[in-house]
């Protein structure tokens, strides 16, 4: 019964895949290609229940954290990150030259970042298996390393600093500058 039901809804999506449409049973429908309905779904389950909610009310007000990202350079650029957002989206919004070559989906260490303060550090979520795989990867970890795109904006982290690291390992052919999206 449940391979039925996978069947099915694999049929559904490869079916709307063809087409350009999807179905989303809270939004109706989305026109785009299948790797940008990803993304929508992607970024609709990180945010939280209490934004979801201010969202159906028509409220313009969301609640905003302030977030320092500290460059290789010592440059230090200040700015506000809506609450559920990941640091690795906030950094593509404000321009700041985080990576993120797999696009958040836990497969390079692109977005590898350094949280400055232990005690911001301790206040997050405990990294996954899957994250700590891939900071096995990246360049000049740290104890405080974590990935941008598993570090979620909340309340409590109000203040944090980032520091981005030296380098990045990606494969990719030299001089490639990724756009974020």
């Amino acid at each position: 019964m449940l391979l039925s039901r996978l069947s099915r809804l694999g049929a559904r999506i490869t079916g709307e895949a063809t087409r350009g449409k999807f179905t989303d049973t809270r939004r109706g429908y989305y026109e785009g290609t299948f790797n940008n309905y990803l993304h929508f779904l992607r970024n609709r389950t990180l945010s939280t229940t209490s934004s979801d909610k201010a969202q159906e009310e028509g409220s313009e007000q969301t609640e905003k954290i302030s977030v320092t990202f500290v460059d290789k350079d010592g440059e230090e650029k200040l700015i506000k990150v809506p609450v559920g957002m990941s640091m690795l989206e906030a950094a593509h919004e404000n321009d700041i030259e985080l990576e993120g070559a797999c696009e958040g989906s836990l497969a390079c260490s692109t977005c590898h970042v350094i949280v400055m303060d232990v005690g911001y550090y301790n206040k997050l979520e405990d990294p996954t298996d899957e994250e700590n795989d891939m900071l096995d990867l990246a360049f000049g970890l740290t104890q405080t390393s974590r990935l941008g795109c598993q570090v979620i904006a909340k309340p409590e982290l109000d203040g944090m600093r980032l520091a981005l690291p030296a380098a990045t390992r990606n494969f990719a052919v030299d001089g490639f500058v990724p756009k974020p999206h």
